[in-house]
């Protein structure tokens, strides 16, 4: 299923803006400032594996089911003899879906009708599988490789989870080491990329630089090696001129990463813990403090009492908290800010970066940050240093998969899973759906 001509760019994938109206030839495009000079250029060693090849002459499937999305306020269809993708460049790879990773903008987009592409479209963002047919291209990659993939590029049905086989760019995906299942694995990616993007980019965290772990990416530095013009518009600001060199996060620093318990804020205290911070995690200490100490977090807040969590954190980064992390939402990412605001000063300016929402009124001193989920697939630099630190990680048991709860019934019971998480009868574990019993 080939990508709609017309793309409405949304800033991040956790939240997707209003639909544009049908027809429109509108993209957000924001006037920042160019940079003086071109940054030096970044290179990441990349495993190559030993040969690739354009197609998989076991692989002669003429169809496939999928679930397909109408309408705003519809469930999705289970509908069959669908296309399989046409694979559009020589990156990308045809991968037979085995287990659904579900998200909660998996049913917020069609419930309120926000963020989504040309109708009908097929969704989902985390899936995991095996390789059926390798790029063209010399790749990491080969056929029988066991993956797991992650479809920021949402606009694009090709890519989405939500079908028995999935295009998937080679640098967008992981391979899983034996320890790790396709179950395990399946709703991890959005979370990973979006903690990493959130600490590497927005905050300027070198990953290169980790405490008995693998080495990692510098994403600031490589998306900086970029033109410019080869990223989308609404993502030059963060990743350009978000965050000067000398206030980066350093090993030794506090970061307060209020949600800590949620996928990403797991994966958020673990990657930063990894490269030398100290992490506050602002939770409900009594459901979820066991498990944010299993992930290193230095110290832990409750957040049932807001002012007093806030002044708790003044107290314990002497009112110079420089980094904080929000999973929550606006309010949240409110008071936050509220905590960075330095009580005697200091040279540096603060960093929040808001995966659901910011404040509208300014902090001062405080820079507030949206992730670019879109470099994720955008830039293959970014999203191929990141796989392959993610596929070290995982091998070496360096980072924790989700709690998972795995529900029953293929593509057809991906509705019943996803009325579970509207509903809010799951509190904790991620929904997994393998699509073959």
């Amino acid at each position: 299923m080939a990508a709609p001509a017309q793309v409405y760019i949304a800033q991040s994938v956790l939240t997707p803006p209003e639909t544009p109206p049908i027809g429109s030839e509108r993209k957000p495009i924001h006037n920042w400032p160019e940079p003086e000079t071109e940054p030096e250029e970044v290179y990441f060693e990349i495993p190559w594996t030993s040969s690739s090849q354009e197609t998989d002459g076991n692989f002669n499937v003429p169809h496939q089911d999928v679930l397909l999305l109408h309408g705003p306020k519809q469930k999705y269809e289970h509908t069959k003899k669908q296309p399989i993708p046409v694979l559009e460049n020589e990156r990308e790879m045809l991968v037979e879906v085995e287990v659904v990773g579900l998200n909660p903008i998996d049913w917020k987009a069609p419930d309120f009708g926000f963020g989504l592409p040309d109708l009908p479209c097929i969704s989902g963002r985390d899936l995991a599988g095996k390789v059926v047919r390798s790029p063209r291209a010399k790749s990491r990659f080969d056929v029988g490789d066991s993956v797991m993939a992650i479809s920021t590029d949402y606009r694009d049905s090709r890519k989405s989870a939500y079908q028995q086989f999935a295009a998937v760019s080679d640098f967008n995906a992981c391979r899983l080491p034996h320890n790790i299942s396709a179950q395990e694995a399946a709703p991890l990616g959005v979370a990973f990329v979006a903690a990493a993007l959130a600490l590497g980019i927005c905050i300027g965290m070198d990953f290169l630089v980790t405490s008995g772990g693998p080495r990692g990416p510098d994403l600031l530095r490589i998306v900086q090696s970029i033109s410019r013009d080869s990223l989308p518009k609404d993502i030059h600001q963060e990743c350009f001129d978000g965050i000067n060199k000398n206030e980066r996060a350093k090993a030794g620093d506090w970061i307060a990463i209020w949600g800590g318990s949620s996928a990403t804020g797991c994966c958020a205290v673990q990657l930063a813990k990894l490269a030398g911070l100290k992490v506050v995690a602002v939770i409900d200490v009594a459901r979820s403090g066991e498990r944010m100490l299993r992930h290193g977090a230095d110290l832990l807040v409750d957040r049932l009492d807001e002012e007093r969590a806030i002044s708790i954190v003044k107290g314990i980064t002497k009112g110079k908290l420089r980094f904080g992390l929000d999973t929550i939402g606006k309010p949240t990412a409110i008071r936050l800010a509220q905590g960075m605001q330095s009580e005697s000063g200091v040279d540096s300016k603060a960093h929040l970066v808001g995966l659901t929402g910011l404040p509208k009124e300014p902090t001062n001193g405080v820079v507030y940050h949206s992730v670019p989920i879109k470099a994720f697939h955008e830039a293959p630099d970014v999203g191929e240093g990141l796989m392959i630190w993610l596929e070290k990680l995982l091998e070496n048991g360096l980072l924790a998969t989700p709690d998972i709860e795995v529900a029953d019934g293929g593509l057809e019971g991906i509705n019943a899973a996803l009325d579970r998480l509207r509903n809010g009868s799951v509190n904790g574990p991620r929904i997994v759906v393998p699509l073959r019993s």
